[in-house]
């Protein structure tokens, strides 16, 4: 079938647009599944939630437990997994492999907030037939913006912060490249 890779930075519309393709493929008659990490608590436990209020439910799995991911997904021809940047690498290949005979959508971001990409989220990209790359609206300029600026007290993060924060509007911004700052 296909796999359709969706990647950007924070608040360009990844879980949107996965969103509303699983919505096509349901409305098509097809049954879907929608994965999101566990250790994505922003909005819902049971739901992946945009930033922009969009929802589906969704079945939460530890970031260490993709093996499980074939089984759980047996009985439907979507798979979407959102926020994949969180899982570990070997999520890419079970992906790929599932793409044979379903239609998979995975969205996540393709870099993180110092602007060093997500080795899963890259590896899915190679695999896939499809990548979808969004942009944002900068914060401080409004051109297009490709990072991910992470806040602490309004301002930039430095280089030696950990590099996992799940967070939202309260720790992040979208930025250019002009604009992106790692101090």
């Amino acid at each position: 079938m296909v796999l359709i890779a969706i990647v950007g930075p924070m608040f360009s519309g990844k879980t949107t647009e996965l969103i509303r393709l699983v919505e096509r493929q349901v409305i098509a008659g097809r049954k879907a599944i929608v994965i999101k990490p566990s250790i994505d608590d922003r909005y819902h436990s049971s739901k992946v939630m945009s930033h922009s209020g969009w929802s589906w439910e969704a079945v939460q799995i530890p970031i260490d437990k993709v093996d499980e991911i074939p089984r759980l997904a047996e009985k439907y021809k979507v798979l979407a997994i959102d926020e994949v940047q969180f899982f570990v690498p070997s999520l890419a290949e079970i992906l790929n492999e599932l793409a044979n005979e379903k239609i998979v959508i995975a969205a996540g971001l393709n870099l993180d907030f110092k602007g060093v990409p997500f080795e899963t989220t890259m590896k899915i990209m190679a695999y896939a037939d499809k990548v979808i790359s969004l942009t944002a609206v900068c914060k401080v300029c409004g051109r297009p913006a490709t990072r991910s600026q992470r806040l602490i007290h309004g301002k930039p993060a430095p280089r030696d912060s950990p590099r996992i924060l799940i967070g939202g509007a309260e720790s992040y911004e979208a930025r250019c490249r002009k604009h992106h700052i790692v101090p």
